[in-house]
């Protein structure tokens, strides 16, 4: 039976999937705005578009994230193409971001400051600090080919020149890169921990490294050394309850003015300090 506009997005509640949600799948559709759903409520959908907005809602129900729905997620106002090859940027490390920018504020001397993001994933990192901060010269790496496509297609799209290199944290990089600046957002949730089975959507190795969920961490504050200029930061997400350890392994490999800082819900969330080194 040939449903309405609105009778469509009333039947998402029945499934469980939120007003907004429901919009924004039926817009992506129909390929119009939300002010357009509203004024056009009693519209007729035809089988097609009937169809595919069910469809999609099916799969919004059975818990896939929204952005991949979509094929979009806004990430400190850049508009950013992903899909299931890549964890969808969440808000709080826009704060990660912050952080990064303030410490490239504070490089006066340096007329082109060099910027590693390690694990790049859609690029969200990379791209905010790129396009913020034009004057640097940002390089993001990623173990894995298909969120470099999905990186390298995000930069194409923003217009903003970033090169990408394929490889494991620091080893994707020439052994004799130095860099201003190094952040990153490794997978870092704990093996067992019993949120990642409502994660199942998203590709696994970019949430989590196994076992305790630091070794991804770990592994990056101990190759730093090797790749960061005298006085550079290396700032890192971590998990909520991680701060310690994180803050722990950066003194003990020889950063000072280590700190961490929280993010909106108050969680310790980053962490980072300045290298020299020993």
């Amino acid at each position: 039976m040939m449903q309405t506009v609105a009778a469509a997005l009333a039947c998402a509640r029945e499934v469980g999937v939120p007003r907004l949600d429901a919009q924004l799948l039926m817009a992506r559709v129909l390929g119009r705005d939300r002010a357009w759903l509203i004024a056009h409520g009693e519209d007729p959908l035809t089988a097609e578009e009937q169809a595919s907005f069910e469809a999609t809602l099916d799969r919004r129900a059975a818990g896939e994230p929204l952005a991949y729905l979509t094929g979009e997620r806004d990430f400190r106002g850049l508009a950013l193409r992903v899909d299931g090859r890549v964890l969808v940027p969440r808000p709080e490390t826009e704060g990660l971001v912050d952080w990064a920018l303030e410490r490239l504020d504070a490089i006066t001397d340096i007329a082109h400051p060099d910027v590693v993001d390690l694990g790049t994933g859609s690029g969200a990192i990379a791209l905010a600090i790129a396009v913020t901060c034009p004057h640097a010269s940002v390089i993001a790496t990623d173990a894995s080919p298909d969120a470099l496509d999905v990186a390298a297609a995000n930069a194409l799209r923003l217009g903003v020149p970033l090169r990408l290199c394929r490889g494991s944290w620091w080893s994707a990089l020439d052994g004799s890169a130095r860099f201003h600046l190094a952040v990153s957002n490794p997978p870092y949730i704990a093996g067992d921990d019993a949120h990642l089975a409502a994660l199942g959507h998203e590709p696994r190795m970019a949430l989590t490294p196994g076992t305790d969920g630091l070794s991804a961490l770990f592994e990056i504050i101990e190759g730093a050394g090797a790749h960061l200029l005298d006085g550079a930061w290396l700032l890192v997400e971590h998990g909520h309850d991680q701060a310690q350890d994180v803050r722990g392994r950066l003194s003990a490999r020889g950063f000072v003015e280590v700190e961490t800082r929280r993010d909106l819900a108050g969680i310790e969330r980053c962490s980072g300090g300045r290298w020299r080194g020993r």
